[in-house]
């Protein structure tokens, strides 16, 4: 508990210059199963997103803010080993999603939050995954991922994504708070629903759900009521999810010619575990993802766990 202790001092008191105001946001997030165990290379293996936030103007006068939102991402999935090449032997089909992204935070004076967000890319070769693995692999000095003959074959990408997040409640210091959270995909490469909660814990007050990190409103102009204050806590979001169609599992409906191609699990079971702090003009997270299988007939139907990393720097 010392040791605990001294660490959000540490971070507090690094922290004490970033009260002001930025309006701007870049951020790198990388997701791997390395990050929870260097033996793990399965499944959801790897995601890369690049994302620009900025807040735009608006006139609705029930909004807080209005941010918008641009993200390159690609995810990346392996059978049980990605050095499988027997076909027989894929218990899931390799698989990548290259897309670009625009959406639209709408953060609501209530303690509310809706974000949309259209993206366009593309499923299969044209994606790089095979590229990004081998370099990913080079760096490890891992073997070479030698099944991605088999995966899931080219084919348009274009998803709309909404998510709401509804406030709850907190405790009388500020320090737990709770939050109701509902999303929905529809698409040619994921078309789901979901639905759960988000909860914070910290030894310091907690910020509001429109001007925080948790949340990605800590964005900030001479328009808004807020600027930029500390923020360091836990935080656990257990979701759980009915899955429609999946590309990355099924093949495309546009393309279905893939070699390997697997049955959905529809109900699905997703946790993280995360910290998130701020450090003066930078932000920084981990979290723990566990999902439940998403797919019939794996080796290892236990589920899947991978870790991720955030780092994002704010300009005025």
């Amino acid at each position: 508990m010392k040791h605990l202790l001294l660490f959000y001092l540490f971070f507090i008191c690094f922290s004490l210059t970033a009260q002001q105001k930025f309006s701007k946001e870049i951020s790198f997030v990388t997701d791997n199963d390395l990050y929870v165990s260097v033996d793990r290379d399965r499944y959801y293996t790897n995601g890369t997103f690049l994302n620009y936030r900025y807040l735009t103007k608006h006139k609705n006068e029930s909004l807080e803010k209005k941010i918008m939102q641009w993200q390159i991402g690609q995810e990346m999935y392996t059978p049980n080993k990605a050095v499988v090449q027997d076909i027989r032997l894929h218990d899931r089909p390799f698989a990548a999603y290259l897309y670009a992204s625009l959406g639209i935070k709408r953060v609501y004076k209530k303690d509310k939050i809706l974000n949309t967000s259209l993206q366009i890319g593309v499923v299969g070769p044209n994606a790089f995954g095979k590229e990004l693995q081998d370099f990913i692999h080079n760096i490890y000095n891992f073997d070479e991922a030698v099944g991605w003959t088999h995966q899931i074959k080219n084919a348009f990408a274009l998803n709309l994504d909404a998510e709401y997040t509804d406030f709850l409640l907190q405790n009388k210091s500020n320090t737990i708070d709770a939050s109701w959270v509902n999303s929905a995909r529809l698409g040619t490469v994921y078309t789901n629903i979901s639905s759960g909660f988000i909860m914070r814990f910290s030894y310091i007050p907690l910020q509001k759900m429109m001007n925080s990190i948790a949340f990605n409103t800590n964005l900030n102009n001479e328009n808004t009521a807020f600027k930029r204050e500390i923020e360091s806590f836990f935080y656990i979001k257990p979701i759980i999810r009915y899955a429609l169609y999946d590309a990355t599992l099924q093949g495309s409906f546009l393309n279905t010619n893939s070699n390997v191609t697997k049955e959905l699990v529809p109900v699905v079971f997703d946790v993280e575990l995360g910290f998130k702090f701020t450090a003066n003009s930078f932000n920084f997270g981990y979290v723990f993802n566990y999902n439940t299988s998403k797919s019939k007939g794996l080796r290892y139907n236990y589920g899947n766990k991978y870790g991720t990393v955030i780092l994002s720097y704010l300009l005025r």
